[in-house]
């Protein structure tokens, strides 16, 4: 039987909180300006038409339009945005109308 207190090691007993890294309006979607694109350490996606890079490196629209990514290379990809007339912004598809009768 152990004489002493077991002691806790003081080497352990810390964690770092998530970042969220990682793509938050994937292929094709629908972003306005200013929409965060890609959170990012680095530039692992580089920045293409119309989207800017912040000071940490996330990539974000510079116009209203839809997100499109492509190949930059073997490692690297590319996002744009492809630009939208404001009279076609909707985010989601139209319902159709029932007849009443």
């Amino acid at each position: 039987m152990a004489h002493k207190k077991g002691m806790g090691s003081t080497r352990n007993g810390r964690d770092s909180h998530s970042k969220r890294l990682g793509v938050k309006s994937h292929d094709g979607e629908l972003v306005t300006t200013g929409s965060i694109i890609v959170r990012q350490r680095g530039t692992k996606v580089l920045p293409g038409e119309n989207v800017g890079r912040g000071r940490d490196d996330t990539l974000f629209a510079l116009v209203d339009g839809y997100v499109s990514f492509e190949r930059q290379g073997k490692r690297k990809k590319r996002v744009s945005v492809r630009p939208v007339e404001t009279g076609d912004l909707r985010m989601t598809e139209p319902v159709a109308e029932m007849s009443a009768g």
